[in-house]
């Protein structure tokens, strides 16, 4: 009898050990957010063919899991009504799987590199982080309906289908390890739609931007085919002889971010994308508007979303070579892509700190942009950008756009304007204000032909401003 027992026992433990549980993805904790007014995706795996059943608050939706295993779920139609949740999600099959005090409202998608991974405290972990006013901001940090999912550092050849993770409730105690950006849109983002706001955070500190896009988007691309190419003979070599660096653990090789943590919350339905990148370009300048715009196709292929919002940041000033004023420019040509916005930092950085501290007026620039451009509100979003210029004499007026409120010298006179003619010699100039734009000249430059703006890596006299207090972004009119 004992005999029997013990083989009835192993056929059912036998049984149990082959059949996969319904598993949902990774990114699925207690305390997400899921985002309202579209199709939500839901996805996991289990045993092929297994019926998986998706359930919050009123909806159920059911599919099947695929020969793969996979199977995916979109709940339709979710709304952030106020008062409404919190939920229990739950995914069930041959097993249940329930997720606790689940909100919908707006999500999205941190990246980038050590800026945006830039903590509100400085932890052992995030030495180099800690806001402005830090004590007070932590001591603030109670928003019940504000989650962050924070991605576990992860590089990977291959594209990965999980990252270690947890939704976190903004309080005092989760607050200090959380992205400062994000927090920080969040908190302004929600204070204006009244709604929960959850922040997905994918970053690696001194990231090149062709680490966070897929293989099949660079490699349809000639200009990046070599990339490839050498990456693969490294990888290959390590494998044969793992002397020195493992490349794939380098974060400015191609793939290797996105297939370790973009891959992994593919199709997490997101709103759009904050982005803060452009202080590691190991590739050539001239490269990395291509870089940038096959990133933003390429993600937005992977989410099937063409619109998706995708704003980014700018690089803050600094007295470095890699805050050269170069730079900027080419991260500024990124706003060619339709539905792309910068928020400019220029005037907020710090002479020696790649890391500058007031990451609350960066939060609330990204917001504004989401405020005026995808949630429709009737606010400026971006200071005055030169649009055009003409010679009069011997000066040159130059045109903006983004004045409606009129152009502002903040604290005095306008400064950091220069001039040259057509030798290319730039002098420092006289600007002055005239309704919507601006007049330079010099008395050394006779026959103007040319004006550049805040043209240096550390602009800190620069004061061109709107009446919204947002600042101009550098500009040259002589742009190769």
């Amino acid at each position: 009898m004992k005999t029997c027992f013990a083989l009835v026992a192993a056929i059912a433990f036998a049984a149990s050990a082959a059949r996969a549980d319904v598993k949902p993805a990774s990114i699925f904790t207690d305390h997400l957010v899921l985002q309202q007014g579209k199709q939500t995706a839901i996805w996991g795996t289990a045993d092929a063919g297994e019926k998986v059943t998706v359930t919050l608050g009123k909806q159920t939706q059911t599919a099947a899991a695929g020969a793969d295993g996979k199977w995916l779920i979109n709940l339709k139609d979710l709304s952030a009504d106020t008062g409404a949740g919190p939920f229990d999600l739950v995914i069930a099959g041959s097993n249940t799987v329930t997720f606790k005090d689940v909100y919908v409202g707006e999500v999205w998608l941190c990246s980038g590199q050590s800026n945006m991974d830039f903590t509100v405290v400085n932890t052992p972990k995030y030495r180099f982080a800690g806001v402005a006013n830090m004590a007070e901001e932590v001591k603030n940090a109670n928003y019940p309906k504000i989650r962050m999912f924070s991605g576990e550092y992860q590089k990977s050849y291959q594209p990965q289908t999980s990252v270690k993770g947890i939704w976190k409730t903004v309080t005092p105690e989760n607050v200090p390890e959380m992205s400062a950006i994000g927090y920080f849109f969040a908190r302004d983002l929600q204070k204006e739609l009244k709604v929960p706001v959850g922040i997905v955070t994918e970053t690696f500190g001194a990231s090149c931007a062709e680490a966070w896009v897929s293989r099949d988007a660079l490699d349809a691309v000639p200009a990046f085919k070599p990339w490839l190419a050498t990456f693969d003979t490294l990888y290959k070599n390590y494998q044969q002889t793992p002397t020195g660096k493992d490349p794939v653990q380098d974060q400015h090789n191609p793939t290797v971010m996105y297939n370790g943590m973009i891959a992994p919350i593919i199709p997490f339905t997101v709103k759009g994308v904050l982005w803060y990148q452009g202080e590691s370009i190991a590739k050539p300048l001239a490269s990395f508007p291509l870089v940038n715009e096959t990133l933003v196709k390429d993600w937005r292929a992977r989410w099937g979303n063409p619109d998706m919002p995708f704003y980014f940041c700018q690089l803050a000033g600094q007295q470095a070579a890699s805050n050269r004023p170069e730079v900027r420019e080419a991260q500024a040509a990124l706003l060619s892509v339709p539905h792309t916005a910068m928020a400019v930092t220029t005037d907020i950085g710090e002479a020696k700190n790649v890391h500058p501290k007031n990451k609350q007026d960066v939060g609330d620039r990204l917001t504004r942009i989401a405020l005026a451009n995808t949630y429709g509100k009737k606010i400026e979003y971006s200071g005055p950008v030169y649009e055009s210029m003409k010679v009069e004499g011997t000066a040159i007026r130059l045109s903006f756009t983004h004045v409606s409120g009129g152009l502002v010298a903040k604290g005095g006179e306008l400064k950091d304007f220069t001039i040259a003619g057509k030798d290319g010699k730039f002098v420092p100039a006289t600007a002055r204000i005239d309704k919507e734009t601006i007049v330079v000249s010099s008395p050394d430059v006779a026959a103007p032909a040319n004006v550049r703006y805040a043209w240096e890596q550390f602009p800190e006299t620069a004061n061109l401003y709107n009446t919204d207090a947002l600042p101009a972004p550098q500009f040259r009119t002589d742009k190769p």
